[in-house]
């Protein structure tokens, strides 16, 4: 019996030992290196945009009606502008449209303030 509570004692010791070398370490990490938050927190921290993180801060989006032949049905055209003069965003709309390949401009549909 003598020898069992002398065993149990050592190996008590043993994983007591261990676990204060243990907590030593932790101690000496939590020291010398910063401190890891979460990546849920950072996510949440962050606003949500409503634009995405190219589109221009300031501008319009402007919607033309624009035809490839004279008797063809209106598509749908849309340019983003950084533009603040609502003018000149359609002209760059209106250039920009030519370029893609839409030689004839019906009207203005749209044009919305970002």
């Amino acid at each position: 019996m003598e020898t069992e509570l002398s065993e149990f004692e050592r190996q008590m010791r043993r994983e007591i030992n261990a676990f204060m070398d243990n907590a030593q370490e932790t101690r000496r990490k939590a020291v010398t290196s910063p401190p890891e938050w979460p990546k849920e927190a950072d996510e949440a921290a962050k606003a949500p945009r409503s634009k995405p993180a190219g589109s221009p801060k300031t501008g319009h989006r402007v919607k033309l009606a624009v035809r490839t032949k004279p008797l063809e049905l209106d598509t749908v055209f849309e340019h983003v502008s950084s533009s603040i003069s609502k003018i000149e965003a359609q002209l760059e709309a209106e250039k920009a449209a030519r370029k893609a390949g839409y030689p004839i401009i019906g009207h203005v549909i749209e044009t919305q303030r970002l």
